[in-house]
């Protein structure tokens, strides 16, 4: 099944305006989300309870169910007690012996929030668990352990714990990734595509060269759907390979048009993660040579122009005046993120006013001028909603 492009950016958009918004979390996770350590230190107190009895709903009645007390994790005061009971209103089917979790808040009496069932594994690894004030790294080094355990809850936990993580704190644990594991998870169906983004970049930080041929196996899978979570596993294996691994993404992604879009996207967004995190693994004008491979793909003009004006590559900057209002560049996206980039190209100057312009700074005005002349209307729409960072 084919993903219109539109929903693809407008996810991939959507996800990346999340991430910015937790100060660079992974890149390649799902949305963040409250974690289990997290609800706890907000919690005024957490217990691990066992089903007992209840009563089911009747005529004008909720109903109720009571459990007893097996552990307190967490307790103000000395009103809670190991053995104790807690009745809480509506019925809620369980079976005796079975083990969930509670957490209440104070206000002016204890509330109890929803029953989570538990295991009393799940609620040791929530107790032993580094509290959220901990260092990320040290944080981190914990949950690893934990990414695909058989207990769903602690598998997701987790994730969540990596998918809220800055990056920087990701590759301080590397030396302690379970690189044989994680190959393993990167290559198996059984993942949840979820965590595909996130287990193809934790391998490009702990992974081999033998590890970079599975991946690039991988890549190289021919496919019409959207494969959730390529964009980590083409960035793991661009940190692997490098200038190498980036040839095989161009072969293979770039410029054989009759890859499926979400692939080609993939691909942008892995040299975008490079070109922010790869530490010069790839240089930077090796990165604009990718990104310029795609120019000539109307469907994707916008988002590359943008990007190479981000990228301050002011070597297209003719090619793009060749190419406004033409044919299938056509497009009010098109000619909006060209205007802007020629822009962008008069703001790149050295400081100083007595500097002379650069060549581009000249060339950028002259094309902005002719621009304004031609096509003032979308000139003025192009600016209107244009803010330089």
């Amino acid at each position: 099944m084919r993903i219109p492009r539109t929903l693809i950016v407008c996810l991939a958009v959507t996800v990346c305006l999340i991430v910015q918004s937790v100060t660079m979390a992974c890149p390649f996770c799902s949305a963040p989300s409250l974690t289990l350590t997290e609800r706890l230190a907000q919690a005024d107190a957490a217990v691990l309870v066992e089903w007992i009895d209840g009563q089911k709903p009747a005529k004008n009645k909720a109903g109720n169910t009571v459990y007893r007390i097996k552990q307190i994790a967490r307790a103000s005061g000395n009103e809670l007690k190991v053995g104790g009971k807690i009745t809480l209103p509506r019925y809620r089917t369980g079976k005796k012996g079975e083990l969930f979790m509670l957490m209440g808040s104070k206000a002016v009496a204890l509330e109890w929030g929803s029953p989570m069932e538990v295991s009393g594994f799940s609620f040791a690894y929530l107790t032993e668990a580094p509290s959220p004030d901990a260092p990320t790294a040290k944080r981190l080094a914990y949950f690893v352990k934990f990414l695909e355990a058989p207990d769903r809850i602690i598998a997701n936990d987790a994730y969540a714990e990596f998918a809220n993580a800055p990056y920087k704190d990701i590759t301080a644990v590397a030396k302690l990734l379970p690189r044989e594991k994680i190959r393993k998870w990167v290559a198996s169906s059984e993942t949840p595509v979820t965590r595909i983004g996130l287990y193809g970049l934790l391998i490009g930080l702990c992974g081999t060269k033998e590890d970079a041929k599975l991946i690039e196996a991988k890549i190289s899978e021919k496919t019409d759907d959207f494969r959730l979570g390529m964009d980590g596993v083409m960035s793991g294996y661009l940190m692997l390979m490098g200038d190498k691994g980036l040839d095989v993404i161009d072969k293979l992604k770039l410029t054989d048009r009759k890859v499926a879009f979400s692939e080609t996207y993939s691909a942008m967004q892995a040299l975008r993660f490079m070109w922010t995190y790869g530490n010069d693994r790839i240089k930077k004008e090796r990165l604009r040579q990718s990104m310029r491979l795609l120019l000539d793909r109307p469907e994707l003009a916008d988002l590359v122009i943008a990007d190479l004006a981000r990228w301050k590559d002011w070597s297209v900057q003719s090619q793009l005046m060749e190419i406004y209002g033409k044919g299938d560049f056509n497009v009010p996206s098109i000619k909006r993120a060209i205007i802007r980039y020629m822009i962008v190209s008069t703001r790149d100057t050295p400081s100083g006013d007595a500097v002379k312009k650069p060549p581009h700074v000249v060339d950028g005005e002259k094309h902005l001028k002719l621009l304004r002349q031609n096509d003032p209307k979308t000139v003025k729409q192009a600016e209107r909603f244009f803010f330089l960072k």
